[in-house]
């Protein structure tokens, strides 16, 4: 469990680890998560790189803020990034997190020395998403926050995990107890709304990192392989035995991953 510390951003608070010495690193979770979903990056990588870990408005400590909008949550981390007086840093998200990555490098290029899309897309929601999420926030009004992520994040993980590994999605349910009905459909609704931001791939000169899951039915392997020629400078990989949680599903390879890219562009 990471150590917090936490800040008052528009009367709101707002939790968040930071860890380790070197270039600064932003580790930014999805949805229905928390920080302590990187523990495991943080134990291989807090020797190397300084690293920051936001618990997201309305998740672990950190309160729901005004403004919950995708780009209104990464604003509140460029606040958490100058209380810590950071100048530069690579940006690493998954899921959700991912899209919040996007919408800080869109606004504070010069920020960004690296990004990295862990099962995430630039590409914005289609129909069928739209309706899939939709059918969500039915699922959560009806049956309340704890029911619907028991029923939901077993489906994040691929089938060699659901039969090998059934211990790490148990405890990624327990982790996340705690969330309000409000936050999870706050979230839902700004994923539905977000643009479309394969321009940040393309305008940006930034490396940026892929980690797709082979059996991810959250972002499908085809659809981010789709955004994968969009930068100028592209890192591709794919975690074979992942569906969309390859950081707890493949510790090890995913360690690896975010280590030999961080300290690339790190140089």
């Amino acid at each position: 469990m990471l150590m917090d510390q936490t800040i008052t951003y528009k009367k709101s608070k707002l939790s968040y680890s930071i860890v380790g010495k070197g270039k600064p690193v932003l580790l930014v979770h999805g949805f229905g998560e928390d920080g302590n979903i990187w523990e495991n990056q943080v134990a291989c990588l807090e020797s190397h790189f300084q690293l920051l870990i936001p618990h997201l408005p309305g998740s672990g400590c950190s309160e729901m803020i005004e403004d919950m909008s995708l780009e209104g949550i990464a604003e509140s981390i460029y606040f958490i990034l100058q209380h810590e007086e950071i100048k530069e840093c690579v940006v690493i998200g998954h899921s959700m997190g991912g899209y919040i990555a996007l919408a800080f490098a869109e606004k504070y290029p010069d920020l960004t020395l690296g990004l990295g899309l862990f099962h995430s897309s630039a590409f914005p929601d289609n129909e069928e998403k739209i309706i899939s999420r939709k059918k969500g926030i039915e699922f959560i009004l009806a049956n309340g926050a704890q029911s619907f992520l028991e029923h939901a994040t077993p489906k994040l993980y691929s089938d060699y995990s659901k039969k090998n590994q059934r211990h790490i999605i148990d405890q990624n349910i327990s982790a996340v107890s705690y969330f309000s009905k409000e936050a999870l459909i706050v979230y839902y609704e700004s994923m539905m709304k977000r643009p479309d931001r394969t321009a940040v791939l393309k305008q940006n000169k930034i490396p940026v990192l892929f980690v797709l899951g082979r059996t991810d039915t959250a972002v499908p392997l085809e659809d981010g392989l789709r955004q994968a020629h969009l930068p100028l400078i592209s890192y591709i990989h794919i975690l074979e035995n992942s569906g969309h949680m390859g950081m707890v599903e493949e510790i090890e390879k995913s360690c690896f991953i975010l280590k030999n890219y961080l300290s690339w562009v790190s140089k």
